[in-house]
């Protein structure tokens, strides 16, 4: 089943010996929600996903971020890289108004999203020559009525997802799996402690503060927790929440879907589509943090000098 590795690959715990190596990138890819519908229509024409849209993103994403770490770093030298797999890659049918109106059956979607993600991973190795890979489930995946304790993950389709990724690369040096079983996926980049979890175990919010509030008493807890087991971490990284924030401590991903029906219903604040990039340096942990836009639409934006003070022009 899951190629949980034993050995952590050499590259993702020893510097290297170049002076000045900026770090290893790590990356977020989650709540891609594959195979949903938003139909612009019922929200103002603010947004729409479907799959031809979703493909697009994808590679807009994978693109962007080779842009982002080759193009705008001065010493672009990483021993490779680090993707998270957070979860909610499916939109799945937990909800009677998902079956009725996604854009393609769950079987289906698991193919395709399947094959995108292979061109993804692949065309980061090919970049950046090894790529280390965390996975873990989230709650759209389940192919149960409620999200079960016991099995999550062999009652998720992220799993799946994920066990065919790992088996299509099994024999692809470059790439490694890390597939617990557990709800959460610890490692380290560097010194750098990580725990990735999707997110979806913490609930609440209010219209001031959204989701920060349950987020953080979340991660204290999760703190406290794993601190009596000897499992401590420095950052968590989440998603579930679809609204990117990039902390120290903290990483929420956003998503590939971007604003939906149910956020504009509910007046959640708008959020462009985009996902988490960051480095993680050797001895200082994280540093630069680079969200990456995956719809890029051009704006009418009136022409200015690249900064100003309000006002000035009428002096």
């Amino acid at each position: 089943l899951s190629k949980v590795q034993a050995k952590t690959p050499d590259w993702l715990i020893k510097p290297g010996k170049d002076i000045g190596v900026p770090g290893i990138p790590c990356m977020m890819w989650s709540d891609w929600h594959w195979g949903e519908a938003i139909n612009k229509r019922e929200m103002n024409g603010v947004n729409e996903f479907n799959i031809e849209i979703a493909h697009v993103r994808a590679r807009q994403l994978f693109q962007t971020t080779v842009d982002l770490l080759v193009k705008y770093t001065v010493n672009p030298n990483y021993p490779g890289v680090v993707i998270n797999l957070g979860g909610d890659m499916v939109t799945g049918d937990i909800h009677e108004e998902l079956t009725n109106t996604n854009d393609m059956p769950i079987m289906p979607t698991i193919i395709d999203i399947f094959g995108i993600l292979v061109e993804g991973i692949t065309l980061m190795a090919d970049q950046f020559n090894h790529v280390f890979l965390a996975c873990v489930t989230g709650n759209h995946g389940r192919n149960t009525k409620k999200i079960q304790h016991k099995q999550r993950a062999y009652t998720n389709f992220d799993w799946l997802i994920y066990q065919l990724l790992n088996k299509h690369f099994a024999n692809d040096n470059r790439v490694t799996f890390y597939i617990p079983e557990s709800s959460d996926a610890l490692y380290k980049v560097y010194n750098h402690r990580y725990l990735l979890t999707h997110g979806d175990q913490f609930r609440g919010g209010d219209g001031i503060i959204g989701p920060l509030g349950p987020i953080i008493r979340g991660d204290n807890k999760k703190r406290s927790r794993n601190s009596q087991m000897g499992l401590d971490y420095d950052t968590m990284v989440i998603g579930h929440f679809h609204q990117l924030m990039m902390l120290p401590r903290l990483i929420v991903n956003g998503s590939l879907k971007g604003y939906d029906e149910y956020a504009f219903s509910g007046n959640f604040p708008y959020e462009l589509p985009a996902q988490a990039l960051w480095l993680t340096h050797p001895d200082l942990g994280i540093t630069i943090s680079m969200p990456v836009y995956t719809d890029r639409k051009k704006r009418a934006v009136k022409e200015t000098k690249w900064v100003s003070i309000p006002g000035e022009s009428r002096k």
